[in-house]
């Protein structure tokens, strides 16, 4: 049976090479293999420069067939019944446009998971999965992979892709806020210190009741205290302004006339 389905498998390809005219593997860089009933796919790792391939509309429910096709930039997928692509994709880091809609997706951290290293990737369809229906799916993915320019047939934009930034980092979101404006920042720091100071003591209050348990310090808090504990740079510069040109040089030499010594510019910064 098996065989049998290996057999019918190579026949598909052999025959929609004869109709392209393709003589070598080599020579192939598209192949449709959409509508023709498949359950699964041979290994095609022998047309290393395939870059278009179509697997759409067959019953294909895993994809293992592409482990050395690296040039791939288009690859269509959709109305299959695949379940996962965990382990199958990630490394198709040349992948510009990816349909996999109108299949049986359901994991969205896993999905992300393995397409969030594809850079190149712009043009992703994810509709019509279980993961799809999930409230934070678009954003979570706009989030996931930023190169992606249309999601789901909808161009992505800038409003969609600020909201992601700041229910996925709501951390550096608030960093940013507060390092937006001094007063802010100033606010801040003085809460935190008040914070740092009742903890102090309480710990010394606690005695030998134990040790104190002490939450880790936020993204906020760190950048903050970083900042404040940071050493205070200086650095001497020479006022180019006050040095005499070659001729008032000359001149008080002549004139016996003494000259101002040249000024240092002190800098300091933290």
């Amino acid at each position: 049976m098996i065989l049998m389905l290996f057999n019918e498998i190579l026949q598909i390809i052999e025959e929609q090479l004869h109709k392209c005219g393709y003589k070598r593997d080599l020579d192939v860089s598209e192949l449709y293999l959409g509508r023709t009933g498949l359950k699964e796919v041979t290994d095609l790792s022998r047309f290393r420069m395939l870059k278009f391939l179509w697997l759409n509309h067959n019953k294909i429910t895993r994809i293992t067939c592409l482990a050395n096709n690296w040039r791939l930039s288009e690859l269509y997928l959709n109305n299959n019944e695949i379940c996962d692509i965990t382990g199958c994709l990630k490394h198709l880091t040349s992948l510009h446009t990816l349909l996999l809609n109108n299949n049986r997706l359901a994991n969205l951290q896993a999905t992300a998971t393995e397409l969030k290293g594809m850079t190149n990737l712009q043009v992703l369809s994810l509709i019509n999965n279980p993961l799809a229906q999930e409230s934070s799916y678009r954003s979570y993915i706009i989030h996931c992979i930023p190169s992606v320019q249309r999601l789901d047939r909808q161009k992505v934009v800038q409003k969609e892709r600020d909201n992601a930034f700041k229910i996925f980092n709501p951390e550096r979101t608030a960093v940013i806020q507060s390092l937006g404006f001094g007063r802010r920042t100033d606010s801040v720091l003085a809460m935190k210190s008040a914070s740092k100071s009742s903890l102090r003591k309480s710990a010394q209050s606690s005695g030998n009741q134990g040790s104190v348990y002490s939450k880790p310090p936020d993204a906020l808090e760190a950048l903050l205290l970083r900042t404040n504990q940071r050493s205070v740079v200086q650095f001497s510069l020479v006022d180019w302004t006050k040095i005499p040109s070659a001729k008032q040089t000359n001149k008080s030499r002549t004139e016996e006339q003494s000259l101002d010594k040249p000024q240092l510019l002190t800098v300091e910064f933290q």
